[in-house]
């Protein structure tokens, strides 16, 4: 008889691996995890010298779950004789290349995790109320089964319209390191872009600009270089309740929000924005100014070493011209392609998007879940670190029919939704 799991999730990026790490200790709970690739490694190609996460290391693989849980980071230090480097640091934010470090000793640590495990197909087998996966693995092609799905496969790298991803001078923020050495030979180089990775390949980039002698441009749609917003009201919309309200107002209105609320997920860190500009001014004592800024302006058409854009408040086109281009535009998400068997069992809105339920279910059954693929309904969260255990402990919620993990329902002062009726306040007790 065929083994079959309560569940498989499908790709290992953090969101997934801080799935398996919160379902590793609770007993009773068969699960697997199946990667393709070889090993874990986040974004290598973004992973430049001194760079660090937004979110405080807290927003670990576990910890806003179950502080206890082996998986933490501070375990981690701890375990890697780093703790008290890490104290005396006072720093709350981890440095990229530190927190892929941690995930690859997490994913290490994990028996249910398989790498070289590339999901071909999936089915809903009726006959045993469960889902059939056909997997490509190092020891040839394998059959799994399983109760529940989370689909953990994550956004691809996006390329606007203009441009043609395959071009020999075009590179996504992605692949930056990869191709640092080509672009430093160059001698003209454009970033488009506005958020945090186009910021950081930017500075890189201007840091080597005196050494390399090549012209530098930073060209962004957004009407500024807006630095990512953390006050602590709002980061308390990065919260149950807020995914609450936002999740229950109409379609219409979550669009005009998410393209209102950019600043509170794709923002710039405002101590980046600041080198940025002090190295600018420290250039221009020295008499080099081969950097250019543009802002408001949203390319049009990507041809050979010309690119046309339209600055959007004036109405007005212009080129530049530019031998290597670094598009810093962001991912979206793309539907796996071993989805096609499970096309009838899923929900779909009329835009062709996963309808996706408040538990992080998108099938008839509730029993098919994502990660990172609803942030059209539950809003700017849905990418945020800090929010993986939260959805996690939903997801783990909605399979065992039963709370592992307590999830906390009211976080915040804030009130984000109009009152049920309007409430007198009521005197103190003396």
């Amino acid at each position: 008889m065929n083994k079959v799991y309560d569940f498989i999730a499908i790709g290992l990026g953090p969101f997934n691996l801080s799935l398996a790490c919160l379902s590793d200790p609770i007993e009773q709970l068969d699960a697997l995890f199946l990667e393709q690739r070889s090993c874990f490694d986040w974004h290598p190609g973004l992973m430049l010298d001194g760079v660090t996460l937004q979110t405080p290391f807290m927003s670990d693989l576990v910890t806003l779950a179950d502080p206890t849980n082996r998986f933490s980071f501070l375990n981690y230090a701890k375990q890697q004789g780093k703790l008290y480097q890490f104290y005396i640091r006072e720093s709350f934010f981890l440095l990229r290349e530190q927190y892929n470090q941690y995930c690859q000793w997490a994913a290490s640590e994990l028996p249910s995790v398989c790498f070289g495990h590339c999901v071909r197909r999936v089915e809903f087998d009726n006959s045993q109320d469960c889902y059939q996966l056909t997997v490509d693995t190092p020891e040839g092609e394998k059959r799994f089964f399983c109760r529940h799905l989370v689909l953990g496969t994550g956004p691809s790298p996006y390329y606007p319209p203009a441009v043609q991803p395959d071009a020999a001078n075009v590179c996504h923020a992605t692949e930056y390191l990869y191709r640092r050495d080509a672009l430093n030979q160059s001698k003209s180089i454009t970033v488009v872009g506005s958020g945090q990775s186009a910021a950081e390949i930017f500075y890189d980039l201007l840091c080597d600009i005196k050494q390399q002698n090549y012209h530098l441009q930073w060209v962004t749609r957004a009407p500024r270089f807006f630095p990512l917003e953390y006050t602590k009201l709002t980061l308390e919309m990065t919260s149950p309740e807020y995914v609450d309200y936002f999740y229950q107002l109409e379609d219409a209105t979550k669009e005009q929000l998410l393209a209102n609320q950019r600043n509170l997920y794709k923002g710039i860190n405002s101590e980046l924005i600041n080198q940025i500009y002090d190295k600018l001014y420290e250039l221009d004592v020295q008499g080099i100014q081969r950097a250019r800024l543009f802002t408001n302006s949203e390319l049009l058409k990507h041809q050979g070493e010309s690119l046309q854009f339209k600055h959007l408040e004036q109405q007005r086109s212009f080129t530049l011209h530019s031998e290597q281009t670094v598009m810093a535009t962001g991912f979206n998400y793309q539907l796996p392609d071993f989805l096609s068997g499970l096309m009838d069992e899923l929900c779909w809105r009329d835009d062709g998007r996963f309808a996706v339920n408040r538990n992080y279910s998108i099938d008839k059954r509730q029993r098919v879940f994502v990660q990172n693929a609803e942030l059209h309904s539950h809003g700017f969260v849905t990418p945020d670190l800090g929010m993986a255990c939260y959805r996690n402990s939903c997801i783990l919620r909605g399979i065992l029919k039963r709370e592992p993990y307590k999830i906390e329902q009211r976080i915040a002062f804030q009130e984000f939704g109009a009152p049920a009726s309007v409430q007198q306040p009521q005197k103190s007790p003396v």
